[in-house]
């Protein structure tokens, strides 16, 4: 069962306007009332709304995934290509229940290396995307479908596709012989953990859907019959534009999953809430936020099982698409980053150009102002607006790179505001909406690096170390539209650039 406990339970106003708003619409949620977030969100609520059957429905999925556990029990290795939604919910799941699974969620070429060294005589490929047309995903496919071959390895015995049917996904890959396993085309891919995109991987890692689905179906009936969602879609709408989260041993990896289910789903019309997600209980948050944890202390504890806490937040997150007036479902501001990074690839036609730095500081090429790296950094500190928020976005490998997350405490620490830390291209499927959509008072400091050698993209004239480029800097673009302060920090050697920009940061 879900408990709520934490130092803001006795600030809950339930006689107040906004709680009696909330409440107005929790039973309505319940009843699948697409007219809940105004008549504008109607037409796109009125097929986003089959999540809330989940916990019942996928039921139906359990023969084909016991079908397709057994099919593939002599494969050791999980491989799962997908972005955004598609991947966060898998890999909670995986390191939650202490399973192996890889989630290639990147267009770094050296992350993508990681992909490729293991056995593929041994590897499952899971490709989840509900069109096929995502560009990550569908590289990804491309690149281990030849990789696979490369081998004399059929990639029919090493490939299952989740998508939406009649996608052109689905389309061509039943009509090419893969596995296919259908997800309910009326379920947003950040709304999907209860669906094929988190069942498929969950399964063939060896985790029981079932023990999933009947936890949501606990929390389901709890959030019909109790105040409890209404109390936390209360604090978080008059709390402020931050929140607060960090992980439990219980569940690592949920709070980047909440991440993305509320930035993305509240970050538009400036008035979104932007989740901070912290390495621990004593690091620091910086700015004022409501803090959220799934144990221990803070304003607010929400604790309970992996399957309950997925229905919990995405019902609360339509909850508080209610409360602020917004569209939860749609992320118009995604599509143009998309749109960006094909113009520079068109643009530069398969060929990565040369850029010259305004300035070079040891293994870091800076590109903004600032004579050396110390000067860049208090420079663009500076820029930071009173009430605004730091975003770190990363495009590198975060499996060899990941001491570069440090820099966010560092920041936090010498900025005294809120700062988020993400990983490139998929922060773009998450807080990148909210970066573009939401309160228009973000500082943004990119990191690209060097990368020795390309992974070639089949059927492209262009390869990853030109993709990930393309999309950090037509994401930067769309960035410099909206006048923001930007810092980008290109790293000519990885290794020695983090190290060096780490000791820079701290030393402010």
């Amino acid at each position: 069962m879900l408990k709520l406990s934490g130092d803001k339970i006795g600030q809950i106003d339930r006689e107040s306007e906004l709680y009696q708003k909330i409440a107005a619409v929790n039973p309505r949620l319940a009843s699948k009332d697409s007219y809940i977030w105004g008549s504008a969100a109607q037409p796109e609520a009125s097929i986003r709304l089959n999540w809330i059957d989940a916990p019942e429905s996928s039921r139906d999925l359990l023969p084909q995934l016991d079908a397709l556990s057994a099919k593939f029990r002599n494969h050791t290795r999980v491989v799962l290509c997908g972005m955004g939604g598609s991947s966060l919910a898998p890999e909670v799941i995986a390191a939650t229940y202490r399973k192996e699974l890889f989630v290639l969620d990147s267009t770094d070429p050296v992350y993508i290396h990681h992909a490729l060294a293991g056995d593929l005589s041994k590897t499952v490929v899971v490709v989840g995307s509900k069109s096929g047309s995502t560009i990550e995903t569908a590289s990804q496919r491309a690149l281990f479908i030849e990789a696979l071959r490369t081998l004399q390895l059929d990639p029919i015995e090493h490939m299952v596709i989740v998508t939406d049917p009649d996608s052109p996904l689905d389309k061509s890959a039943r009509a090419d012989g893969y596995t296919v396993i259908n997800a309910d085309p009326n379920v947003g891919g950040r709304f999907s953990a209860l669906t094929a995109f988190g069942l498929v991987p969950a399964a063939l890692i060896g985790v029981d859907p079932s023990l999933l689905l009947d936890a949501a179906s606990d929390a389901k009936s709890q959030l019909i019959n109790s105040q409890l969602g209404i109390d936390i879609a209360y604090l978080i709408s008059a709390a402020g534009q931050y929140l607060t989260f960090c992980d439990s041993d219980a569940a690592p990896g949920l709070s980047d999953w909440i991440e993305q289910l509320v930035a993305e789903s509240t970050g538009k019309n400036e008035v979104g809430r932007l989740p901070v997600v912290i390495e621990s209980p004593t690091a620091a948050a910086a700015g004022e936020s409501l803090s959220i944890r799934f144990s221990g202390n803070a304003d607010l504890v929400v604790s309970g099982e992996l399957g309950e806490q997925f229905f919990l937040w995405e019902w609360v997150t339509a909850l508080v698409g209610a409360a602020l007036e917004i569209d939860p479902f749609n992320q118009p501001n995604v599509t143009e980053a998309k749109e960006a990074t094909n113009a520079l690839l068109a643009e530069w036609d398969g060929v990565l150009p040369e850029f010259n730095a305004d300035a070079i500081d040891g293994a870091i090429e800076i590109f903004g102002a600032g004579e050396n790296l110390t000067q860049a950094l208090r420079n663009f500190i500076e820029t930071i607006p009173a009430e605004g928020y730091v975003a770190v976005m990363a495009y590198l490998d975060r499996s060899g790179d990941r001491d570069l997350a440090k820099l966010r405490e560092i920041i936090a620490r010498k900025s005294g505001r809120p700062v988020t830390f993400g990983w490139g291209p998929r922060f773009l499927h998450s807080t990148g909406q909210f970066h573009k959509g939401g309160q228009q008072n973000g500082a943004f400091l990119q990191i690209t690096g060097v990368t020795n050698g390309d992974v070639l993209i089949p059927g492209e004239k262009y390869g990853f170390k030109t993709l990930i480029m393309a999309q950090a800097l037509g994401d930067l673009r769309a960035l410099a539209k909206r006048k923001y302060p930007l810092l980008r920090l290109h790293l000519s050697d990885r290794s020695a650039g983090i190290a060096q920009l780490l000791k820079a940061a701290e030393a402010l």
